[in-house]
């Protein structure tokens, strides 16, 4: 399983090297990510691609992660503070569109999804959202290590800072989490020549039958 192998192969990259992910595989890590698991199917969060050097320098300011000014990329995932009938209604119309029905027969499902989400606070919502906002990461972590890219996700950021700089707020997403992506500095990295210690997979995982 090659899947196996290239994640044997990654590791949360410490220093990148100045060469760039090319626009062909960056768009290759963007369609996986898509395609990500998600509950209910919504997508509750978005994928912003800061490319420009001068502002991951900025939002690399106060933050221990020198990674994300050093990236070739750095990914922000932001989720929604709150979901909104609004929202629930758009992805309906999406999803009858996308599949060739009308919306009339997916009214139990919406119905569903409007009395089983409006029924929480913003703030569960949210939470929510930034948990698949996660899975979605994980995908990408995936992705880019199957086009032996180089990754690091990170949490150690301002979030306020990243929020203000984006535009985030007025769009109605906060940040959750970032990863970097770009290739590794063989020479400077630490870590690269570290072996990948995993606990074994019996202490891992416990079958119940």
């Amino acid at each position: 399983m090659e899947t196996i192998e290239n994640l044997k192969w990654r590791y949360a990259v410490k220093k990148f090297n100045t060469n760039s992910v090319s626009t062909a595989d960056l768009n290759q890590i963007l369609e996986a990510t898509n395609l990500s698991a998600s509950s209910a199917g919504l997508q509750p969060y978005r994928v912003f691609i800061v490319e420009n050097a001068t502002l991951r320098k900025e939002l690399a300011e106060g933050s221990f992660n020198t990674q994300i000014s050093e990236s070739s990329h750095l990914l922000v995932f932001a989720a929604f503070d709150k979901i909104t009938k609004g929202r629930i209604d758009s992805f309906i119309a999406y999803l009858a569109k996308g599949r060739n029905v009308p919306e009339e027969a997916l009214a139990d499902y919406k119905t569903a999804l409007v009395s089983g989400l409006l029924s929480r606070s913003d703030e569960e919502n949210f939470n929510w959202s930034a948990r698949q906002a996660y899975i979605a990461m994980g995908t990408a972590l995936i992705a880019a290590a199957e086009l032996k890219i180089d990754s690091t996700p990170m949490e150690g950021f301002d979030s306020g800072k990243f929020d203000s700089l984006l535009g985030l707020k007025e769009k109605g997403l906060r940040s959750v989490v970032t990863m970097a992506l770009g290739y590794r500095d063989a020479v400077n990295d630490p870590y690269v020549a570290l072996n990948k210690v995993r606990l074994p997979l019996d202490e891992f995982a416990t079958f119940i039958n």
